[in-house]
């Protein structure tokens, strides 16, 4: 999908958001069967950082937990 494609002004217009660079988005939502440009690098770096958040969160919530449980929640989720 092209940041100036029917469907992706369709989305813009339906979440009510201004992409700051559409090109990303337009990176994210390429399955990884079409050619040489695909979502795999920011699927990389996302899946990295919703670890993190989630690694972090559990940590300040469940703070006398050990760590093999602390791996054992994020696990589950």
């Amino acid at each position: 999908m092209s940041a100036d494609s029917p469907a992706f002004n369709l989305l813009k217009a339906q979440i009510e958001y201004q992409f700051n660079n559409p090109a990303l988005l337009s990176q994210a939502l390429t399955h990884r069967s079409f050619a040489a440009n695909n979502n795999e690098r920011l699927e990389f770096l996302g899946d990295s950082v919703l670890n993190f958040i989630v690694a972090h969160q559990l940590y300040n919530r469940f703070n006398k937990l050990p760590e093999g449980d602390l791996s054992r929640l994020r696990a589950a989720l």
